[in-house]
């Protein structure tokens, strides 16, 4: 029985004035899974999320989300399709309060965004499904708290409140444990995996401690095309994305080694 693939790109191409950042991607991402996608720096992993959300314009080829062609659709047609996604740098309201957070994001499915004339208490309605949110994300004890004042790592938990408010079947995520210490990044993790369940995930993710725990399968870029694909102890073990990511082939205790190191290395500078 062939997989339930809920989204696919055909031969997708990004040029930009001569220069090829998407190569001829053909991407399949099975139903209910975790997918990660990974590559060293400049690799195309942000392009293609762009080229998937349509922030960016393929020069050829076809996406395909549950077998309907969305290569031309825009951006706001394609979250209401089902895929949302989430951002490099977190995103949330400062100065609002996070269950006002999570209720903005859960306004948008009401329709009525913008229609700042109505009292605030019209919204009320909408608290009991914004508190079920942010105990799935555990931040429920912090309703009431401005979101300026919380952690960076609870400020991407509450990103991804806000992201499941729009009820997607696909979740897009890019690098969710960015700029994170250790303690968070574990935090975050353990949260992905639970909001996976019913939904299929696409992610970018530059530690690949966070990518062995969470992903069903990988796909390696370089230089804009596919290197390989499969589970993380098939991609880790292959020369290619070895040297794709190091410049020169390792034994497994240097690989792992300078693996580890690259990546506390980016943690630091993010």
């Amino acid at each position: 029985m062939s997989a339930d693939y809920v989204l696919e790109t055909r031969n997708l191409i990004k040029e930009f004035k001569g220069f090829t950042a998407v190569d001829d991607v053909n991407l399949k991402v099975e139903r209910g899974t975790i997918h990660a996608l990974i590559g060293p720096n400049g690799a195309g992993k942000t392009t293609v999320f762009n080229l998937l959300t349509k922030f960016l314009t393929p020069t050829t080829g076809t996406i395909l989300f549950n077998g309907e062609d969305i290569t031309s659709m825009k951006s706001a047609a394609i979250a209401r399709k089902g895929i949302v996604r989430s951002f490099q740098i977190s995103a949330v309201f400062p100065h609002l309060s996070v269950l006002e957070n999570v209720r903005i994001a859960l306004q948008r499915k009401e329709g009525n965004s913008f229609h700042f004339w109505k009292s605030e208490k019209v919204l009320d309605k909408l608290n009991d499904r914004a508190l079920e949110l942010l105990d799935e994300v555990g931040l429920k004890d912090y309703a009431n708290a401005i979101t300026v004042d919380l952690p960076y790592g609870r400020k991407r938990a509450l990103e991804i409140a806000t992201t499941l408010a729009l009820d997607p079947e696909m979740l897009l995520l890019d690098e969710p444990t960015q700029g994170m210490g250790h303690e968070d990044v574990g935090v975050v993790a353990d949260l992905i995996k639970k909001v996976s369940a019913n939904r299929t995930i696409l992610m970018v993710e530059h530690n690949l401690h966070v990518v062995a725990k969470l992903a069903d399968k990988i796909t390696v870029l370089q230089r804009g095309a596919i290197l390989t694909e499969g589970t993380y102890e098939t991609v880790s073990q292959d020369p290619q994305v070895r040297e794709a990511y190091m410049g020169v082939e390792a034994d497994d205790e240097v690989a792992n080694a300078i693996a580890a190191e690259s990546a506390a290395e980016k943690e630091a500078k993010a």
